[in-house]
């Protein structure tokens, strides 16, 4: 039987993380789709990315899957740069990990929004 250790370590070989530096960097120039993956609570309480989609976890696999077109969001492209961001890292691992079983071969884990904002990462509300 698998615990939640499990699960983020499969994870965790598979998506791959950018420290908070870098991905600052990717997103300054444009670069990338960026997705915080937590709930909207958490967010209206820290904010988030500038400019980040906001698609909790408990959605991805329906917003990035096109044939359930009541729920599809086509900002999920197979080829896009995606750029995960959580409360700390692992629903963003999760999640990516998610999104390469689905086929989407870019796909970083970027890790917690204390970090980005720590790092100086432009946010909003």
């Amino acid at each position: 039987m698998k615990n939640a250790q499990d699960y983020l370590d499969e994870a965790n070989a598979v998506v791959p993380k950018m420290d908070a530096k870098d991905a600052i960097a990717k997103h300054a120039e444009g670069k990338g789709l960026f997705i915080d993956v937590r709930d909207s609570s958490d967010i209206a309480q820290s904010g988030t990315i500038e400019g980040a989609h906001r698609v909790p976890r408990g959605m991805i696999e329906f917003r990035a899957d096109p044939k359930v077109e009541s729920l599809y969001n086509p900002i999920f492209e197979k080829e896009a740069e995606i750029y995960l961001i959580c409360g700390a890292g692992g629903q963003a691992a999760l999640s990516g990990k998610t999104l390469h079983d689905m086929g989407y071969s870019n796909v970083t884990n970027i890790g917690g929004f204390p970090g980005w904002k720590d790092a100086g990462g432009p946010t909003e509300a």
